[in-house]
């Protein structure tokens, strides 16, 4: 049996309508219409809506998501006695040209979260460092070159953390590339096992490709939500808990994408 309809198919649907809090405000939409002809149903369907949409709005709400995620993975013990021969640190997002940095791209805070602990793990045991993400090139608009995602982490490692970057991989255009790359790069120079850094939400998915890529990973997992002690406030709706809700799901729906991918061959 062949997947490839199935990912053709998918791969139409823009991400955003199927990620809260979009999808959401979708299943409202359709309950409403509904409701025109079938008020019963249609008043179920948008309250439904409307009730996942303030749950998943609260980081109380979000952890129902979050935690089976985080638990698919565990803080890393004594990464100097791991064995790995390098640490390679995921690129997450970046903010373009920011004003206090002379307007360059400079990595986003959840990027900045990963080089902090890639950071500490490089002082505690020693290892080269591999930055990667890519999305450089060339700014229509202005013809300029765009630095990749790497070259700011790179930039940040260096000038912020004091730390040395060996390797540098740019081209990546999601963790998927990410692996692929990375592998390449590495094995080239002979490193077989690394100490992967990326969110304890992205590690599960991170780790499985770079696995598939030929690397021995060693998972070492920043961020975790989950086990944060949680108060009254936690069942208030907040943008922080729309944001875990959305970043959980699109880890869910990562994880079951790629795995459809592997079973279709891509």
């Amino acid at each position: 049996m062949t997947f490839a309809p199935l990912l053709d198919v998918v791969n139409l649907i823009p991400r955003g309508l199927i990620l809260p809090p979009a999808n959401l405000f979708l299943v409202i939409a359709i309950g409403l219409v509904l409701a025109r002809w079938r008020p019963r149903a249609g008043r179920i369907v948008a309250g439904t809506g409307l009730a996942l949409l303030a749950f998943l709005s609260t980081t109380g709400g979000a952890a129902l998501l979050v935690a089976p995620l985080e638990g698919m993975t565990a803080p890393l013990l004594a990464p100097e006695r791991a064995g790995a021969q390098a640490i390679v640190v995921l690129a997450a997002g970046r903010l373009r040209r920011a004003p206090e940095y002379d307007n360059r791209d400079i990595p986003d805070y959840v990027a900045l979260a990963r080089l902090r602990y890639a950071a500490h793990l490089q002082r505690k045991t020693g290892l080269p460092l591999l930055v990667s993400g890519g999305n450089g090139g060339t700014d229509p608009a202005t013809g300029n070159r765009v630095a990749s995602e790497a070259d700011g982490m790179a930039a940040a490692l260096r000038e912020d953390f004091g730390v040395p970057v060996r390797w540098l991989e740019d081209r990546s255009g999601d963790t998927a590339d990410n692996a692929a790359f990375s592998a390449a790069l590495l094995r080239a120079d002979g490193v077989r096992r690394i100490l992967l850094v990326t969110d304890a939400m992205h590690m599960p998915r991170a780790r499985a490709v770079f696995e598939r890529a030929g690397l021995d990973v060693v998972s070492a997992p920043t961020m975790f939500f989950s086990h944060q002690a949680r108060s009254v406030q936690a069942w208030v709706p907040s943008a922080e808990g729309m944001r875990r809700s959305w970043y959980a799901s699109y880890e869910w729906i990562g994880l079951a994408w790629y795995r459809v991918r592997a079973a279709g061959g891509r």
